[in-house]
């Protein structure tokens, strides 16, 4: 694959030959899933062929990349202020591309210091308190709002649209639909139909491509080109694992392979919770992402031929060397139910060193003499992945060359991959979520909207109930 930085996978301490057969996973398991993954690999590739799965093609749609340059060219400087609403997949692909790529500290720096992008805030929850502290530090003639929806009718995203249409016009008159642009669904939903009618600025999500899957289109791209990250490298990472991973041979395909392992884990091992734990803080949005991706999409009740199964292992964000001082203790020598996978970067940007050889050492600290914070994250990852190993503790490494845009669309679309088939394994839907438009249902009823009058009165019933039931209070 030549000399591009890229994504690496190490599962030796999946395998039985490092921590045994009784937690780790033989050559022969792995065998014997050969002929299925190999039929699964053909029943992707058939079905993108159909048009089923479209977000599998978003690497290679650089049109997008020039339509949204484009407008960020002729709009960043208007703008000193991006606040993204929406909430899921609508946020968390955006949270992790900024954490991982720009400044920790983004929104502190200096016009000069950002090269003239505006700050970013992306606010994906309705808290009352934490959407009025964002309304307190921000100034709408100064701002930009992305409302990003793909249904059209989030309840969430559009309480908080109607919230700003007001202040808008208030603050601005006419001027306030240039502080406007929405990205959703190209044809349906009520946030398209007020776009069109009121002529917001607006991009489209592709038909077929859900939320969770969405980042590599504006969704995610447009916010991140906002804050100046290269999006035409982030597809191009993308495409490069998509060709990576091409293969119908598990030990020539990383995606299936960490399909295969997480499965084989939770299915043969009872290994019923994925940790993953990131030695970057700049990956710790990355690692939401993903929880959203693997929950969501396996966490399914029926099977597709509608058998009752109630499956999917649940995701854990932890982030090292911080959690070594909290979760640790229960990964160490808790119950036997986990799989840890480490986030590692081999080359950090910066190099931080602790004390120079030369100077003079208080007395026990000498031997950081000479190291860096580089050398310490090191080897508080090697120390932690060997005491887990030693104590039988599944774990696998997924190693970035360099933290780049490249790298990032590699590990996005990785992931993406794995999972869809991980839902060929677990033979689920892996691109539906009853579950939660059960939730949505029940708020909407509870609201008050039409056509669901019969479910509000059931739920009526039901807190009725609930008041009359067990409560105990910490005083009167």
């Amino acid at each position: 694959m030549g000399d591009k930085k890229t994504v690496h996978l190490d599962f030796h301490n999946m395998m039985a030959d490092s921590i045994g057969p009784e937690h780790g996973i033989t050559e022969e398991e792995l065998k014997g899933l050969e002929p299925l993954a190999s039929q699964y690999v053909k029943e992707l590739k058939d079905e993108r062929i159909q048009g089923k799965l479209p977000f599998l093609d978003l690497p290679y749609n650089q049109d997008i990349v020039v339509q949204i340059l484009e407008t960020v060219d002729f709009i960043k400087e208007k703008f000193k202020n991006l606040v993204v609403l929406g909430i899921g997949g609508s946020a968390l692909g955006n949270i992790a591309i900024h954490t991982a790529l720009n400044h920790s500290f983004h929104n502190l720096l200096t016009d000069r210091e950002r090269n003239g992008f505006p700050r970013i805030f992306i606010h994906d929850n309705i808290d009352p308190d934490g959407f009025s502290h964002l309304l307190d530090i921000i100034k709408p003639h100064e701002t930009l709002f992305n409302f990003t929806t793909k249904s059209g009718t989030t309840v969430e995203t559009m309480s908080q649209f109607l919230i700003l249409i007001r202040l808008l016009r208030n603050k601005l008159g006419n001027g306030y639909k240039d502080h406007i642009i929405t990205i959703t669904d190209s044809e349906r939903g009520t946030l398209r139909a007020i776009t069109e009618r009121e002529g917001f600025q607006s991009f489209s999500i592709p038909a077929g491509v859900g939320g969770r899957y969405s980042v590599l289109t504006p969704v995610g791209l447009f916010s991140a080109a906002m804050s100046g990250v290269d999006i035409g490298a982030l597809l191009d990472g993308a495409a490069w694992v998509d060709k990576a991973c091409q293969s119908d041979n598990i030990w020539e395909n990383p995606a299936l392979m960490g399909a295969a392992l997480y499965f084989l884990s939770h299915a043969g091992k009872n290994k019923n919770l994925l940790i993953m734990m990131s030695y970057s803080s700049a990956l710790r949005g990355a690692a939401d992402w993903f929880c959203q991706l693997w929950a969501e999409s396996l966490g399914k009740k029926f099977s597709v031929s509608k058998e009752i199964i109630h499956t999917g292992s649940t995701p854990v964000k932890a982030i090292g060397v911080t959690d070594q001082h909290s979760q640790l203790q229960l990964y160490m020598e808790g119950p036997y139910d986990k799989v840890i996978t480490f986030w590692k970067i081999e080359r950090f940007i910066n190099t931080v060193p602790i004390i120079n050889k030369e100077d003079a050492v208080e007395s026990g600290l000498e031997y950081l003499q000479g190291h860096s914070l580089n050398d310490l994250i090191e080897t508080e990852f090697e120390g932690t992945r060997l005491a887990l190993t030693e104590q039988k503790r599944p774990n696998c490494t997924i190693t970035l060359d360099e933290l780049s845009a490249f790298t990032l669309g590699q590990l996005f679309y990785l992931f993406e991959l794995q999972t869809a088939y991980a839902g060929k394994f677990y033979k689920v839907n892996t691109f539906d979520q009853p579950g939660v438009e059960a939730g949505k249902i029940n708020t909407l009823a509870l609201l008050g909207k039409k056509e669901f009058e019969q479910r509000k009165t059931e739920i009526t019933v039901q807190l009725q109930k609930k008041k009359e039931g067990y409560r105990i209070s910490c005083g009167n």
